[in-house]
């Protein structure tokens, strides 16, 4: 049996395990990966290369920026930061029509600014915003739809666990990725409050307008919004100047959230404990797909999969966009059919070469990606968002989450077609650091 044939025979049986018999992702990578170096090399070989990858894996600085900048984002999520990022954004744009729901994308931007996480701004979302838009008589389905895919920004406005890993599996700078999901991830909640704003002015009555707020209430909500701009700004901002690492400004950024927390008397020693919990139970999942993706990966590695496929779709009879095309299209599909963060893992490997070999930035293409697979965090069959927010809005149902997200779909496609045409838009602020 020949090696790439061999490889071919290790992704199907990957999938298999993934998709029928519904095993875990990282233990199953591991799995075929160790399976396929031991039948290429030797028991011996493969014990030799899997243990060395685990160590050099565990033993790296890089993988502490993900539980500093996971323990950041639990910090605020429990110390109530997500609602009073919703009270501001609602003060300011709950009397106009669909208004509430704006400020839904809104609060989810900015709690994506400090959370990194699609499921968890999905959870606090759907419990702060929701009663408000049943309150004022929503249309369930734009109500739920528009939590499920503002959690989606959770993962492209940086800091990102997303655009961490995808840092560290491909050598590309972290800050740099970081720098290109903030014009991707507001351009795209862009979108989605343009979005409401016109089905809303097809439907009004699918959003009654909501009382407007004094300037005293405004201003009295504002700092829950400063609080967030802050953390936002030393996080980002150090990694700009060169003050911080990327692990630095998770640390700084950790630290500071705490700070705020306390001073504020919004954090209880029961939410604190529950904060660390959180964060080893997350980095942990993180840390096991990144181990198995590794072992995976090396077996990819030997049977010269990757490189063979960049070869032969650089020498196809087509443009660097339709193949480009074909690439995000089978990103789409997979994205719908598995976790966003385990499809990287497993395709970065093959695709990622592909796009280099057409000339393609790298920053770039990790941003797109990046957009592309959080789709699959709203669309069936697997849709992690999408069950959060139907989980908790229980009377509301999965059909009306799903229902209110393909209402959203034009804005992805819309924001995916821009930065094909003009990558500049993703390019632009990474050029700009050194």
């Amino acid at each position: 049996m020949s090696i790439t044939l061999l490889g071919i025979i290790g992704i199907v049986i990957l999938f298999f395990m993934l998709l029928c018999l519904g095993m875990p992702v990282g233990l199953t990578m591991a799995v075929v990966g160790f399976g396929g170096i031991w039948y290429i090399l030797s028991l011996e070989a493969s014990l030799s290369m899997v243990g060395a990858e685990i160590w050099n894996t565990f033993s790296s600085y890089g993988l502490t920026m993900i539980p500093l900048f996971v323990f950041m984002g639990q910090i605020c999520f429990y110390s109530g930061l997500n609602e009073r990022l919703f009270k501001a954004t609602h003060t300011l744009t709950g009397h106009i029509r669909g208004g509430l729901a704006m400020a839904t994308i809104c609060a989810c931007a900015g709690f994506a600014a400090i959370c990194g996480s699609n499921t968890a701004t999905a959870a606090t979302m759907t419990s702060v915003a929701l009663p408000e838009m049943k309150k004022y008589n929503y249309n369930p389905a734009i109500s739920v739809g528009s939590i499920a895919c503002g959690s989606t920004l959770g993962v492209i406005i940086p800091p990102s666990v997303i655009f961490i890993i995808i840092g560290l599996y491909t050598g590309q700078s972290i800050s740099k990725l970081f720098y290109g999901g903030i014009p991707a991830g507001l351009m795209l909640a862009l979108s989605f409050m343009a979005t409401i704003s016109v089905l809303c002015w097809i439907n009004p009555e699918w959003s009654p307008r909501g009382p407007k707020s004094s300037w005293k209430e405004k201003l009295q909500s504002l700092p829950g919004f400063f609080e967030a701009v802050f953390l936002f700004v030393l996080v980002m901002g150090g990694l700009y100047v060169g003050v911080f690492t990327p692990s630095e400004a998770g640390a700084m950024g950790s630290c500071f959230a705490i700070v705020i927390s306390v001073l504020r008397r919004k954090l209880t020693w029961r939410a604190f404990n529950a904060a660390i919990v959180d964060t080893l139970l997350i980095s942990c999942m993180v840390f096991m797909l990144i181990v198995g993706a590794v072992i995976f990966s090396r077996f990819l590695a030997l049977t010269r999969i990757p490189f063979d496929i960049a070869d032969w779709v650089a020498a196809l009879p087509l443009s660097p966009t339709a193949i480009l095309g074909v690439v995000f299209f089978i990103y789409i599909i997979g994205g719908c059919m598995m976790d966003a963060l385990a499809l990287l893992l497993i395709t970065i490997p093959i695709f990622f070469p592909i796009a280099q070999k057409l000339g393609y930035d790298p920053i770039w293409f990790g941003v797109m990606i990046t957009i592309i697979t959080t789709l699959g965090a709203v669309t069936p069959p697997v849709g992690a968002s999408s069950y959060v927010v139907a989980g908790i809005a229980k009377d509301i149902g999965l059909g009306n989450v799903f229902k209110g997200v393909s209402y959203f779909l034009p804005a992805y496609a819309f924001c995916i077609i821009l930065f094909m045409a003009l990558p500049q838009i993703i390019t632009y602020l990474p050029g700009l650091i050194r």
